[in-house]
């Protein structure tokens, strides 16, 4: 298969979901890899409903391998990785945008549970997905094409109220892809970070109840004043997944609407 091929997690709605659609109406075959748990999820601190597995079944189609797999585990990224290659004869790019948001509370109040909960998802999802796909990349015929671009957040370069782990998880997933990038000098596969504001998800409802308010306040911090569409959101990490993306090596890409905290 000569089209480029790519592994999203979190793929079953979202960014993620709308990663894929993106991915896919510019060529690419994508394996879309989400837990898809529903509300079974078993994560402390986690207060509402994960994806589904309908949803993510809503996603299979000719060129799309749906995988239900939980980032936590690295073992599961492998196999899902390996499955890839074994359907499409490559790994060029992946994505990972699989996440969860937990506060609520200070700090000094915060669980240690949450905390775990959001370093096993949000941090060490990104690390899992970038072990299992970055030596494909590499051993693949072009490792010019390769990109590894995870989805971060504008918490990632703020501290937001009573959001204090969710903003250290996404700090730490900025520092894994500036971290990567300089592994990864000199040989063409590329790493970058895409950080989103207040978008129309599961997880900006999440984020509101936390508060209080509703979507909508909470997307009158940023100057458009109105939560980003995923698609919006999609449309920016496609492009630091096509050749002309390499330019982005190592950044911080803020899709974040004029996001002021």
């Amino acid at each position: 298969m000569d089209r480029p091929v790519a592994l999203v997690t979190g793929a079953a709605r979202g960014i993620g979901a709308a990663t894929v659609r993106r991915l896919r109406t510019e060529g690419y075959a994508v394996c879309a890899l989400d837990v898809a748990t529903g509300g079974d999820h078993g994560l402390p601190g986690v207060g509402y409903d994960l994806a589904s597995r309908a949803e993510l079944d809503g996603q299979s189609a000719d060129d799309v391998l749906t995988v239900v797999a939980d980032v936590r585990d690295p073992a599961a990224l492998e196999e899902a990785a390996d499955r890839t290659v074994a359907a499409y004869g490559r790994l060029d790019v992946a994505v990972a945008a699989a996440a969860v948001v937990v506060g609520g509370q200070p700090l000094w109040k915060t669980p240690a549970a949450h905390l775990e909960t959001l370093w096993a998802v949000d941090v060490l999802g990104v690390q899992h997905l970038a072990a299992a796909t970055v030596p494909r990349m590499l051993a693949g015929r072009d490792p010019s094409r390769g990109r590894f671009v995870a989805v971060a957040s504008a918490a990632g370069s703020r501290g937001l109220f009573h959001l204090a782990a969710y903003s250290a998880a996404k700090h730490a997933v900025v520092g894994l892809v500036r971290g990567l990038a300089a592994d990864l000098v000199g040989t063409g596969v590329t790493a970058t970070a895409v950080s989103p504001g207040a978008t129309d998800t599961a997880m900006l409802a999440a984020t509101a109840d936390l508060y209080g308010v509703t979507p909508a306040d909470l997307a009158g911090s940023q100057l458009l004043r109105e939560p980003l569409d995923p698609d919006e959101v999609a449309a920016v990490v496609a492009f630091c997944c096509s050749p002309e993306g390499r330019a982005l090596n190592g950044s911080v890409v803020a899709a974040d609407g004029g996001f002021a905290g």
